[in-house]
């Protein structure tokens, strides 16, 4: 790390901790209707965590020891569990354990663990195991790995599963450092959101510390047959030893990315930006745990196209790591950040027109959201109501989309240089500090509204943020590349052959785009004359892939289902799979086949797809048998 990233930290932390004037820390201490805990009574600070991981029993098993600060009246303190075994529970150093409790089972929630303090305590030991269906975790055998030796683990704790594997405080608005000593398999390398190591080592013991503040969702774990190179001194590529030679030539931009970055928002304050390749059945395209972000295989398509993704989740090192928001209600403050910082990046890296392409694409997910929500939905607003609900839910091209385009509005109403000198210094405002909508508001009224005349009126805020749908001065994409593919489609439709259509210099999103305006009504002989032009149903790009194939189910073009069910079968990234599995239910022999497909595949999933799909399928397992 840098001179200058290490002073920043340090000045970031000491504004942090003395600056009377904030009212962060009330925001923090405030209640998070997604967690039990009560951290104005006492909170957690430090997590020391000790970890067996066993692929046999496919449990977690340890101690969770938490340094922690209470109020002078302080009688208890108050972690989330969910599937937890507790064994035993001990204050500071004592060897005799304390009485504890466990509270009523909520469906999403899980369980209350209540812990009495007494005067001093200061420590609180919590031996412990992890449930085998924890989850959070997924546990993959070794023939679901590219290398098919060993098996693998890793972790998902984003929005509220953290729970599921580790005994914490699970709330975005509260922050902890930690330290952990992890025990895997001989042959095997142990990862953490974390100071990470490079090698296997003789063991399977691995030691871990993350000196800056994280919430509990960025608290991440991983073990497999794994082996590291670099890209730059501060940043490189993990994946299995069949998958890391093109992941590094995938990911060989990834310091120019950093610089791009940091010369719009500031210095990366995380010291080190490296990536983890998991297996394909992770249900994100990426999660943005500080150090480590965790990315799908399918973001590997050998050109580089779809890189954007780690473009979003290293803005995530600004939006949502530094500045964190405080409750799931407020997700959209960490997301519509990152996908503008997202867009950014891009810019800087290969221009507007490409920048623009991902701008126009996001467009058409948030309008085609919106459509099947309903212009009044009240999860169309921005800031949430996510009431006795699992705050997965807000896991939508709401939070992502609107967002973004209302900043990119604030943007082209103040200007870009007054946009961005707002979001710098926000980012060092509030750095390792948790935020929410109403305290946004406040702030952002303060810095722009009352600095820009006539901006409350372009940008109409309070409708923007509390209003349901898309407002009527929703900033205009230009994605001038697109005319023409568009132009392209017409030309096809009008009778020019496939092959001779001007498609050598596409990039992949022209590509998307031009799948995704197929119109309806297409023939089975059309849908395979344009597959043997450009060779859709076999493509190696995931994104085009998953179109296509929700194309050829909505056109009953039975040449692309053997690969769509290997597809299925192999990749659990969420986004791709509820899009091919709604339109396959759009026919009755598309429903046959996707209950027929996710049968076999619902194994392979993770929890959070899981759970989206089973109940877009209304899946019942005492009626629809899983091999």
């Amino acid at each position: 790390m840098r001179y200058g990233a290490w002073l920043l930290l340090l000045m970031i932390v000491f504004q942090a901790c003395n600056d009377i004037e904030q009212p962060q820390e009330d925001i923090m201490m405030g209640k998070d209707i997604h967690s039990f805990s009560e951290p104005g009574k006492a909170v957690a600070k430090h997590l020391s965590l000790q970890l067996q991981v066993d692929f046999d029993t496919k449990q977690l098993s340890g101690i969770a020891t938490w340094d922690i600060d209470t109020a002078p009246d302080a009688e208890e303190i108050i972690f989330d569990t969910k599937g937890l075994i507790i064994d035993s529970v001990f204050l500071n150093d004592d060897t005799t354990a304390v009485p504890f409790s466990l509270g009523k089972e909520d469906p999403v929630l899980g369980q209350a663990l209540r812990v009495p303090l007494k005067a001093g305590a200061k420590r609180v030991r919590i031996v412990y195991r992890t449930s085998p269906g924890a989850a959070a975790l997924q546990w993959l055998e070794a023939h679901q790995t590219a290398g098919g030796r060993h098996p693998f683990l890793f972790s998902q704790s984003q929005c509220i599963l953290a729970r599921s594997w580790v005994p914490c405080q699970d709330s975005p608005g509260i922050r902890f450092t930690y330290d952990a000593e992890v025990k895997v398999p001989q042959g095997m390398l142990a990862l953490m959101s974390a100071e990470n190591p490079q090698q296997k080592s003789a063991d399977g013991v691995y030691r871990f510390r993350m000196r800056q503040p994280i919430p509990s969702y960025l608290l991440a774990i991983a073990a497999g047959d794994l082996v590291f190179k670099p890209i730059s001194a501060r940043a490189g590529v993990y994946a299995e030893p069949e998958t890391i030679e093109a992941a590094v030539h995938e990911f060989e931009d990834l310091e120019e990315m950093i610089q791009a970055a940091e010369q719009l928002y500031g210095d990366y304050v995380w010291e080190r930006y490296d990536l983890l390749v998991l297996p394909p059945s992770f249900p994100f395209g990426g999660m943005e745990n500080p150090r480590l972000t965790f990315a799908t295989p399918t973001i590997i398509a050998g050109d580089k196209s779809l890189t954007s993704l780690v473009a979003h989740e290293l803005a995530h090192s600004w939006s949502g790591n530094l500045v964190t928001n405080r409750t799931w209600n407020d997700f959209w403050l960490n997301e519509g950040f990152t996908v503008y910082f997202e867009r950014r990046i891009m810019e800087a890296m290969y221009g507007r027109d490409y920048a623009e392409m991902l701008a126009e694409l996001g467009y058409q997910d948030l309008r085609q959201t919106i459509a099947r929500m309903g212009e009044n939905n009240k999860d169309t607003r921005l800031k949430l109501d996510l009431q006795r609900r699992d705050p997965d839910e807000a896991v939508t091209d709401i939070a992502y989309e609107k967002g973004y385009f209302f900043l990119r509005l604030v943007e082209e109403t103040i200007g870009r240089d007054k946009f961005d000198a707002f979001v710098k210094t926000y980012f060092q405002r509030f750095a390792f500090r948790s935020m929410d909508t109403e305290s946004f508001v406040e702030y952002f009224q303060k810095e722009v509204l009352d600095k820009n005349p006539g901006a409350a009126k372009a940008i109409r805020m309070q409708e923007w943020i509390y209003g349901t749908g898309l407002p009527d001065n929703c900033p205009k994409v230009n994605a001038v590349r697109f005319r023409r593919v568009e132009q392209a489609l017409q030309d096809w439709l009008n009778g020019t052959p496939a092959d001779s259509l001007p498609t050598a210099s596409w990039s992949s999103h022209e590509w998307l785009h031009f799948v995704r305006h197929l119109p309806a009504g297409l023939s089975v002989e059309q849908m395979k004359a344009l597959d043997e032009a450009f060779g859709f149903t076999q493509s190696n790009n995931a994104e085009i892939q998953a179109e296509w194939y929700a194309q050829a189910a909505l056109h009953g073009y039975s040449d692309a289902y053997p690969a769509m069910e290997a597809f299925l079968l192999k990749v659990g990234r969420r986004k791709f799979l509820v899009p091919i599995y709604r339109a396959l239910l759009q026919t009755e022999e598309g429903k046959a086949l996707a209950y027929d497909i996710y049968a076999k595949a619902r194994k392979n999933y993770h929890y959070v797809s899981v759970s989206t799909l089973d109940e877009m399928l209304q899946w019942n397992e005492k009626v629809h048998k899983t091999p």
